[in-house]
C-alpha cells in the first residue's frame, strides 16, 4: 500500500483518539465510570482510585475512523494493489483479505468481552464483572469463530521460522489448531496483564503494531499494513492521555481489543509463531502470574514480590515511567528478534 495512505491513516487514527480524550474523559467522569484499586494493589495506587476507565472505546473508535478514511483515500489514490488484493479471485490475495479483516474482527469482539466486564464491574457494581468460566468460554468461542472463518476460507498453511511451510489440514498439521486456540486465548489475556500501570501496555503494544507493519511491508500485505497503521496511530493518540500520571484507563474493553489486534497481525501475516518474540513481554508478563500462582499453590511462598512482573518492579522501587522505558525497550529487542528470524529463516 501507498506509503502515503499509510502515514494518513496512521495520523487520523491518533487524531481521533487524542481529541475523543477531550470529550470521552469528563464525560466517563460524569457517569462516575471510576476504577477500583483493590487492597492487594502497591498502597501508591490508591491515589489512581476513581480514574475513568474504558478509555479503550477512544482508540478503538479512532482505529475504526482511519480504517474507513484509509480505505477512502485508497480510492481515491486509485491504489490497485489494495483493491486488488480485496477483490481478487486469487487463492492467496482472498486468504491475504480474509485474514487481517478476521482479524479485525478477533480485536472488536474481545473488545466487546471486555467492555460488557468493564460495565458490570462499573454500571452494575459488581468487582469481579464477568466471571472466569463466563469470560474463557466467551474468548474461546471467539477465537474459535476465528480460527474456522481462516479455515473455511482456505488458509490452510502455516510459516515457521527455519521449518518451512507446514499444511495444517493432515496429519501432524493437525495439532495447529487446539495449539492455535489456545495460543490466541493465552495471548490476549497476557495483553490483559500488561495492562497494569499507566500507559504500559498502550507503548508496548505500539512496538508491535510498528513491527507487524514494517513485516507487512515486505510480504505487500496491504490490508494489514493499513490494520497495523491504524493500530500504532491509535495507541499514540491514546498515550497522550494514557501515559503517567494517567487521565484514563483502557479497562478490559481495551486491552482486549490490542489482544485481539496483536494475535490477529500475527496470524494475518501467516506466522503466528513470531508473536512469541515480538511479544515477549506480554509472554513475560503471564508466564511470572503463572509462575507466582503455581509456587504459591504449592510452597505457600511467592517467587515474586507481587505478580505480574511489571508490579514487582514497582515494589523494588521502579518509578512506572522507568518500566514503561524498559519493558518497552525489551518489546523493541523482541521485534528485532522476529525480524530477524523472518530474514534468516
Amino acid at each position: 500500500m501507498d506509503a502515503v495512505i499509510l502515514i494518513v491513516s496512521a495520523l487520523v487514527a491518533f487524531g481521533v483518539t487524542a481529541l475523543l480524550g477531550v470529550w470521552m474523559i469528563p464525560f466517563l467522569r460524569r457517569l462516575k465510570f471510576g476504577q477500583t484499586i483493590y487492597e492487594e494493589g502497591p498502597a501508591w495506587h490508591k491515589s489512581k482510585q476513581g480514574t475513568p476507565v474504558m478509555g479503550g472505546l477512544m482508540f478503538i473508535i479512532g482505529i475504526a475512523v482511519a480504517l474507513v478514511c484509509g480505505l477512502c483515500f485508497a480510492w481515491l489514490q486509485k491504489d490497485n494493489r489494495f483493491f486488488s488484493e480485496l477483490t481478487s479471485s486469487f487463492s492467496q490475495d482472498r486468504i491475504a483479505t480474509v485474514r487481517w479483516i478476521a482479524g479485525l474482527g478477533l480485536a472488536l469482539a474481545s473488545g466487546l468481552i471486555g467492555f460488557t466486564d468493564d460495565y458490570i464491574k462499573v454500571v452494575k457494581k459488581r468487582n469481579l464483572g464477568l466471571t472466569v468460566s463466563q469470560k474463557t468460554l466467551l474468548q474461546l468461542l471467539v477465537a474459535a469463530a476465528f480460527l474456522a472463518t481462516l479455515l473455511l476460507n482456505g488458509d490452510t498453511v502455516t510459516r515457521i521460522p527455519f521449518v518451512g511451510t507446514v499444511d495444517i489440514t493432515q496429519g501432524i498439521g493437525l495439532v495447529y489448531w487446539p495449539i492455535a486456540l489456545i495460543f490466541i486465548y493465552g495471548f490476549v489475556n497476557a495483553v490483559n496483564l500488561t495492562d497494569g500501570i499507566d500507559g504500559l501496555c498502550t507503548s508496548v503494544t505500539m512496538v508491535v503494531a510498528v513491527f507487524f507493519l514494517l513485516l507487512s511491508g515486505t510480504l505487500y500485505a496491504s490490508g494489514l499494513s493499513l490494520f497495523a497503521a491504524c493500530l500504532t496511530g491509535g495507541c499514540a493518540g491514546f498515550l497522550v492521555w494514557n501515559a503517567h500520571p494517567a487521565k484514563v484507563f483502557m479497562g478490559d474493553t481495551g486491552s482486549l481489543f490490542l489482544g485481539g489486534a496483536v494475535c490477529g497481525m500475527a496470524f494475518a501475516c501467516g506466522s503466528p509463531v513470531l508473536l512469541l518474540p515480538a511479544g515477549i513481554v506480554y509472554l513475560g508478563e503471564a508466564m511470572s502470574d503463572v509462575i507466582q500462582i503455581a509456587h504459591y499453590k504449592r510452597t505457600h511462598k511467592r517467587v515474586f514480590k507481587m505478580a505480574p512482573i511489571h508490579h514487582h518492579f514497582e515494589m523494588c522501587g521502579w518509578s512506572e515511567n522507568k518500566i514503561v522505558c524498559v519493558f518497552t525497550a525489551v518489546a523493541v529487542i523482541g521485534c528485532g528478534i522476529a525480524g530477524v528470524l523472518v530474514w534468516l529463516g
